[in-house]
């Protein structure tokens, strides 16, 4: 597979998650001795003759040399023998369900993203696939949910966007036992705080977008894998399909992740900082961060990540019109979809990134009109937690 990563990474010296961020996959250029991968910016490439390619490069739909480096950099970080990239998260988890056929079965967290709850419910049940949604935190619901034909389970942890917590080794294992790959969407975690392959997972999602671009500026995705015949497979719809991203687009992911590790330092500070700032706040009657103590899920995030990550989510007091006013008057805070950037930024769920999903099925899943998500930034915590007392208590 072209898309394994290699051992350059400072000559096998890079034991440390800080220098495979800066090195892995990516020795300096040969020709010139550029530490910055170059952005290989063309569409194809002479052959010695033929059908005879040099180095397997004969179009960039297939192979392009800054794709390559950034996919051996985002298999390295997250413990895996290969990296696939793609032009967003959902066309990288689009490929994974091409792996499925009509009368296949998977089982889902019943808290996802809506883009994804999208892709399984308007999509892919119109081709004879179903899916069952399941708090993958409650075992025993997810060994109820498991049929003969289940052939995925996919989970988030933390989830999007009450961040949930799954047990992700005690997950693969039952998923497993019934014949199942397990996938996770570790975008929230990062392979800084979390590495699913680590714990017994099978593919590791990530929306490139988010903190490992860091940068709000680039829209990627990526699938990392260990079994060989599964990248195979998975490698075989990336060309087929075609859904890959630039070569401009890998360079800023490979720029964002030299700093992954500092500004996700940065961000767990901030939100442990404010989330027990919301929890302390009158007006707010819910808050969801899984490194508070009474979080349902703290012990087992504690267990099997390295921190607790930037994302917050919370519930003002009132209707739905009182948190999309929060979201509004926000002012350091951006009130914008996505998250994971160097900047600070809040939205309204209901109304924003879960409006796809109907509204009977938001508030039966826990979606309370007033839900608000932040996604802390890099900013003074000092600065963002005045923003927040002034939106929340504005009027």
């Amino acid at each position: 597979m072209n898309s394994s990563h290699d051992s350059h990474a400072a000559d096998g010296l890079a034991d440390g998650f800080g220098t495979r961020a800066v090195h892995a996959g990516q020795p300096p250029d040969p020709l010139t001795g550029a530490l910055m991968v170059p952005i290989y910016q063309n569409s194809t490439y002479r052959q010695r003759a033929p059908a005879e390619p040099i180095d397997g490069y004969e179009y960039a739909r297939t192979k392009n040399p800054t794709r390559l480096a950034l996919e051996r950099n985002l298999a390295a970080l997250e413990s895996g023998r290969h990296g696939l990239c793609f032009a967003s998260g959902l066309a990288a988890i689009n490929t994974v369900l091409n792996l499925l056929k009509s009368g296949d079965h998977v089982v889902a967290g019943d808290d996802l993203y809506g883009g994804t709850w999208r892709l399984f419910e308007k999509l892919y049940a119109n081709f004879g696939v179903t899916f069952t949604y399941v708090d993958l935190a409650d075992l025993a619901a997810l060994q109820g949910a498991l049929r003969p034909n289940t052939r995925l389970v996919f989970a988030e942890t933390p989830t999007n966007p009450l961040l949930r917590i799954c047990d992700l080794r005690a997950v693969a294992r039952l998923a497993h036992s019934a014949g199942a790959k397990v996938v996770c969407d570790n975008t929230f975690a990062t392979p800084f705080l979390q590495r699913p392959l680590e714990l017994g997972c099978d593919i590791v999602v990530h929306s490139l977008t988010k903190y490992l671009g860091g940068h709000s500026d680039v829209i990627g995705g990526a699938l990392i894998v260990n079994d060989d015949e599964l990248a195979a497979r998975l490698a075989f719809f990336q060309n087929a399909v075609g859904a890959v991203p630039g070569p401009q687009d890998c360079f800023l992911v490979l720029r964002g992740t030299k700093t992954l590790h500092l500004r996700m330092e940065r961000h767990c500070q901030t939100a442990q900082r404010l989330a027990r700032f919301l929890v302390a706040h009158p007006q707010v009657s819910k808050v969801y961060y899984p490194g508070l103590r009474d979080h349902p899920g703290h012990a087992i995030a504690a267990a099997q990540m390295n921190g607790f990550g930037g994302m917050i989510s919370f519930v003002v007091k009132g209707d739905v019109e009182r948190g999309k006013r929060v979201a509004a008057r926000a002012r350091l805070f951006a009130c914008a979809e996505s998250l994971g950037g160097v900047e600070s930024l809040i939205e309204h769920p209901p109304s924003m990134t879960h409006a796809s999903i109907p509204v009977e099925l938001r508030r039966a899943r826990g979606l309370d009109d007033g839900l608000l998500r932040i996604s802390c930034g890099v900013e003074d915590a000092d600065d963002l937690e005045r923003d927040l007392a002034q939106a929340i208590e504005a009027r």
